[in-house]
């Protein structure tokens, strides 16, 4: 965003920057005799492979958080001796036979600087379905104010695993991003997120602003991350103490697109101890998350 994202996060958003809980489900149908990542000059590990659609998730936590989600679709699973050993509780359920393969010849299609601990695992994506569980939180009257991220364009797979993750530990509700202009599920973002891919609804929509606006509609209170806000993030938790929170970051650079800024209920900044004002948008994502929830005047957060 500008000035937090672009200016606190890259400006905080971008600079800093919803639905369902649980298990996502898996996707959609798969062709039956397809090998993932096959054909001359296979696609990267960063992206969904062939026509299939699957995905490789690679390294020892986001193969194991997946081996042990029963909403995922198994496909192949490519271990070395020494990571199927380090696998064996999640192999013990049985639900894929593992290929054992020699390390120095590793066969899944993964960037060769993948750093793949050697398991990879060939999955559908998850499916976490739409936003109505997000405006059935916001009208619940049990337990605390629901909080959602919304990542306006952020499209880097490891800042997005690190946001999940965040999300994951301070307790929201959901991950939203655009279905365009935004980091896919991938083999890259699952192992920055280790393990919160499977837990972190991470839900895709058509159209951003539109879904601010429904949530917002459902009681939500949308708050863009922006380095030029008037109130910090913080002090605006605190005032909307009861309401449920949309939390919006945009990419590192330009921060929030103008129409995302224009349907955001107010824009908040990162309060800076020094002139030096910038966060990498997972970073500012943490912060955000740590001040929606805490909900109450802390050094940084409480003040406007």
């Amino acid at each position: 965003m500008r000035g937090q994202s672009g200016g606190q996060s890259g400006g905080h958003s971008g600079g800093h920057s919803g639905g369902t809980t649980g298990r996502g489900r898996p996707g959609g149908p798969v062709r039956p005799g397809s090998r993932p990542g096959a054909g001359k000059g296979g696609p990267p590990a960063t992206a969904l492979l062939g026509e299939d659609g699957h995905v490789w998730l690679f390294g020892l936590h986001a193969v194991r958080d997946a081996l042990a989600n029963p909403a995922r679709r198994l496909h192949r699973l490519i271990l070395t001796p020494n990571a199927a050993q380090r696998l064996a509780d999640a192999l013990g359920a049985g639900r894929i036979d593992p290929e054992i393969a020699d390390p120095r010849r590793f066969p899944a299609p993964l960037d060769p600087q993948s750093v793949h601990q050697g398991a990879a695992l060939a999955v559908d994506p998850l499916d976490w379905g739409g936003i109505d569980g997000l405006v059935a939180a916001a009208t619940r009257p049990e337990g605390p104010p629901a909080t959602v991220l919304a990542l306006d364009r952020v499209t880097d797979p490891h800042n997005v695993g690190a946001i999940l993750r965040s999300a994951e530990v301070f307790g929201a509700k959901a991950v939203i991003a655009p279905k365009r202009h935004a980091a896919p599920e991938s083999g890259a973002l699952a192992k920055s997120a280790s393990g919160a891919l499977e837990r972190q609804p991470y839900l895709r929509v058509t159209n951003l602003a539109d879904t601010i606006e429904r949530l917002k509609e459902a009681g939500f209170l949308a708050l863009g991350l922006d380095g030029a806000g008037a109130q910090t993030v913080g002090a605006a938790a605190v005032q909307a103490a009861g309401r449920p929170l949309l939390l919006v970051l945009g990419a590192e650079g330009p921060g929030l697109r103008e129409r995302t800024r224009s349907v955001c209920d107010a824009l908040v900044r990162i309060e800076s101890a020094r002139e030096f004002a910038s966060l990498n948008v997972s970073n500012a994502a943490a912060v955000a998350l740590f001040a929606a929830t805490s909900r109450q005047v802390v050094p940084g957060f409480g003040r406007s």
